[in-house]
């Protein structure tokens, strides 16, 4: 069983966001002549008020159960290092996962998603991936999850997640769960987000990138809460421990500003609100224009991003010269004049025709412009909005042969 080797594009690289709250770069001002260094790991008022905002979801926990680093990619780096053994990864997942494993040392496999979702293994699949690579000789140790997942923008239903954690716990792996999207759920009210620590309360870490729901794309900052009994004692202390060896501390303006931001005061709860709602119906826009132009796409639920397959447009395709997924991100990534990556870019084979579509950026190229269409009673109507997604649907149409 070959492990993962895609490397880590730049194509995927963080994109522009939604434009800065004014009380989240009020507090970064005026700590920004703070001269004292945060400690690795966080320091006690960013770590309580991570504390503060997981009891708010149902996960009592305690500071010395948290760490904080400067991005996601920092925290799950050193995860991966110090939990040991081999890395299993969805097929699709988001593009630094399989990176990250092989940067660590640890061989990363990919598990196929079911039907419904992705961020989740189909439960038979995994217990078919974890039985090969221990027939070759592997270490299955850990397995990432995204319940509200990038590529796909799906929310995994409680029941599939349940049979896949039991799957997992059974063979004695640690579940990683990237939770980075779950604030930004399209329609929260209809949509459940199953919570792997609350199921698995030993064996679960979760992983949140707070340059998602709650800070600005350029301000890397994540948390992660570890296990309070089995393993996590003795995983924290390593993580902190590789944390502090390469320096993955918050700057401390950025951390004041993540404190703020974790105990969600009405502004930030009102900006979480806005961004699930633009995002929502941007990527129902996207969707509509995908599946009228022949491709199959899940419906979105969460986060900026939608994965599309076009594997029905195959032989209109192959006529334009596109035979794989590398050749549809180069064409469609032209015509649109923005990066399109393709599946085989998430883990999927090359041959796949999928690509993973992002929404930020049909908000516009300044920020009066995305606060514009932020708060706009009809976000795919405003004529800016409008004019992009009659480009997008331009070029999905010449390239499926209309």
């Amino acid at each position: 069983m070959r492990a993962s080797s895609a490397a880590l594009p730049a194509v995927t690289a963080p994109e522009r966001g939604l434009p800065v709250l004014p009380e989240l770069a009020e507090r970064l001002a005026a700590a920004a002549r703070t001269s004292e260094p945060e400690p690795a790991g966080g320091g006690a008022a960013l770590r309580a008020a991570a504390c503060g905002y997981w009891a708010r979801r149902a996960l009592p926990t305690s500071p010395e159960d948290v760490l904080a680093a400067s991005g996601a990619a920092p925290l799950l780096l050193a995860l991966l290092a110090s939990a040991g053994g081999d890395v299993l990864l969805t097929r699709p997942c988001a593009a630094w996962y399989a990176p990250l494993a092989r940067l660590a040392g640890r061989p990363a496999y990919h598990v196929p998603v079911p039907a419904e979702c992705g961020g989740v293994p189909d439960p038979v699949a995994l217990l078919e991936t974890v039985r090969r690579v221990r027939d070759e000789g592997g270490r299955p140790r850990v397995l990432v999850v995204s319940v509200a997942d990038d590529p796909t923008g799906t929310v995994a239903p409680p029941e599939l997640l349940h049979e896949a954690g039991e799957a997992a716990v059974a063979e004695g792996l640690t579940v990683v769960s990237d939770e980075t999207w779950r604030d930004v759920r399209h329609a929260p009210r209809e949509t459940v987000f199953p919570v792997p620590a609350e199921m698995w309360p030993e064996h679960v870490v979760v992983l949140t990138d707070l340059a998602g729901a709650f800070l600005p794309t350029a301000w890397p900052a994540a948390v992660a809460r570890f296990p309070a009994a089995g393993r996590g004692a003795a995983l924290r202390e390593r993580v902190a421990s590789a944390l502090a060896g390469v320096r993955a501390e918050l700057p401390p303006p950025v951390a004041v500003a993540a404190s703020y931001a974790l105990a969600e005061p009405e502004p930030v709860r009102a900006r979480a609100a806005a961004a699930a709602r633009v995002y929502g119906a941007l990527a129902g826009a996207v969707r509509e224009r995908l599946l009228a132009a022949g491709a199959l796409c899940r419906p979105p639920q969460a986060g900026p991003y939608l994965y599309a397959d076009l594997g029905e447009l195959r032989e209109a395709l192959a006529a334009r010269g596109i035979t794989d997924s590398v050749e549809l991100e180069d064409r469609l990534s032209a015509a649109l004049g923005r990066p399109v990556p393709g599946g085989h870019r998430f883990g999927d084979a090359p041959d796949e025709l999928r690509l993973r579509f992002s929404v930020p950026p049909l908000l516009g190229g300044d920020d009066a412009r995305r606060q514009h269409v932020l708060y706009a009673p009809d976000p795919p109507a405003v004529p800016e909005v409008a004019r992009e997604l009659a480009g997008f649907t331009a070029a999905l149409t010449e390239l499926a042969g209309g």
